[in-house]
């Protein structure tokens, strides 16, 4: 499981025009699930993401996390994170996981994160979105379940 994850001001989704979930201050992810993934993995990634340390204490180090802050959480299922260009230019989609067992490891997620005591808004899985985020700094960090990086 990937995730891009970026500190926010606010952000939201869109789907046929329309407003689909939206927080403010908090974090923004981007989240792709590949073929071997499992309830190990959305339990980390989720554990990750809600104890993430990069929003600013007093004295302005990045030392508070979402469960300290109070912050809220976008997930945003995005499938294209698992696509592969290391042998070309058009990405290689055969490592993402199938459709329901995607969908079910994200749904797992965002119910972990909560469960960590962090608000989660969502965006439609399937769905053409269009993600609108103000960033913060910019913070943008990458997780990988398997820590490949």
């Amino acid at each position: 499981m990937r995730a891009v994850v970026q500190r926010v001001q606010a952000a939201w989704v869109e789907v046929r025009g329309q407003r689909v979930a939206e927080i403010g201050e908090g974090l923004a992810a981007l989240v792709g699930v590949a073929q071997g993934d499992d309830d190990r993995a959305a339990s980390a990634v989720a554990s990750k993401i809600a104890n993430l340390r990069v929003f600013a204490d007093p004295a302005g180090k990045m030392s508070r996390s979402l469960r300290d802050t109070g912050g809220q959480l976008l997930l945003v299922p995005q499938f294209t994170l698992i696509g592969d260009v290391r042998e070309g230019n058009r990405p290689d989609f055969h490592r993402a996981a199938g459709r329901e067992e995607a969908r079910r490891l994200l749904a797992l997620l965002a119910a972990e994160t909560e469960e960590l005591g962090v608000p989660v808004r969502q965006g439609v899985f399937g769905a053409m979105m269009r993600v609108v985020t103000d960033g913060v700094g910019p913070v943008t960090i990458l997780i990988d379940s398997e820590r490949q990086f």
